[in-house]
């Protein structure tokens, strides 16, 4: 019987830095890329088409683009949040139109009012309408469409989120024209028991393969509702190296899972991700010796620690 694989969509160098306090230069961000590219991740988020004035973390995204080394196979998503966010790819690619810069946008929206209303100042409805023309440029341009649905599972304001009003914002992203919706526990309260909930609920209208796990680790939970997930029939998992991230709208909420970990958990549990687990620790370790912040990946400090005994 053939090893289950599952990808892994990498999400630090956007989810993760754009929660860092500060900036982070250019060049780093294009190194932390190749990076993770050389680790054998196959879709890494390089970016977010925001303005700078909202996201400061995010500028730069068009010269990361240009600059990284595009490897063959591999895909570089960026976050498109509204038509000039999209117009903005639109540009880099008609400037570069012997490099696909970029063959993938995502784009979000939350199960919970409040949340979206205090993330990206409208209703749930009207960020919907808003990614209509989003969506069908997009499409036009040749490029896939992922959509994230935000507080899944429980939201910082209202507190847990009903799975139905889960699956009904996931049924309109994909009628929208996602391939796939990535379902976000954001602040990172799910439990196994609350993660199968939501996945019964979804799975019961939508078709597995068109449906992602985004976990966060903020109750050092995010590990066991994968696996959960996975038991589920989800085969794509969104992480960030080293933990990376976190949710300014949520207090205390701590980064995606660690791709460290993950890699780790899914290789011991029988899975194959086709990534190097000692590059993608080096590389973790070196991300958060750049940022000055501790490596938020368990794994990932005891892995270079055993082999410095080596």
């Amino acid at each position: 019987m053939p090893t289950p694989f599952v990808k892994i969509v990498e999400v630090g160098p956007r989810d993760g830095l754009q929660n860092e306090p500060f900036p982070v230069a250019v060049q780093t961000k294009v190194e932390l890329i190749n990076r993770l590219s050389a680790t054998g991740l196959k879709s890494i988020e390089s970016g977010s088409f925001v303005s700078p004035k909202w996201i400061p973390q995010m500028a730069g995204t068009s010269e990361v683009l240009r600059l990284i080394d595009h490897k063959h196979g591999t895909s570089y998503p960026v976050l498109v949040p509204n038509m000039k966010g999209l117009e903005g790819l639109e540009v880099l690619l008609r400037e570069n139109p012997r490099q696909p810069v970029s063959e993938e946008i995502a784009i979000f929206t939350a199960a919970s009012e409040t949340f979206n209303k205090r993330n990206i100042n409208c209703t749930i409805a009207e960020s919907l309408d808003r990614f209509v023309p989003v969506v069908e440029r997009a499409i036009e341009l040749g490029l896939r469409v992922r959509g994230y649905v935000s507080t899944a599972v429980v939201c910082p304001y209202e507190g847990y989120i009903e799975p139905e009003k889960v699956r009904d914002v996931t049924i309109k992203l994909l009628e929208m024209g996602c391939y796939e919706v990535s379902l976000g526990d954001t602040i990172g309260a799910a439990t196994p028991r609350t993660m199968e909930r939501l996945l019964d609920v979804v799975m019961a209208a939508v078709p597995i393969e068109m449906l992602a796990a985004h976990n966060h680790d903020t109750y050092a939970m995010a590990i066991a509702n994968v696996l959960t997930a996975l038991k589920m029939g989800i085969r794509t998992v969104d992480s960030s190296v080293a933990g990376l991230g976190g949710c300014p709208f949520a207090p205390g909420a701590t980064g995606n899972v660690a791709t460290e970990d993950l890699v780790y958990a899914l290789r011991e549990e029988g899975y194959e991700t086709g990534v190097d687990l000692n590059k993608l620790s080096t590389t973790g370790q070196w991300i958060s010796s750049i940022l000055g912040r501790d490596n938020g990946s368990r794994v990932g400090k005891a892995w270079l620690a055993r082999k410095k005994l080596q």
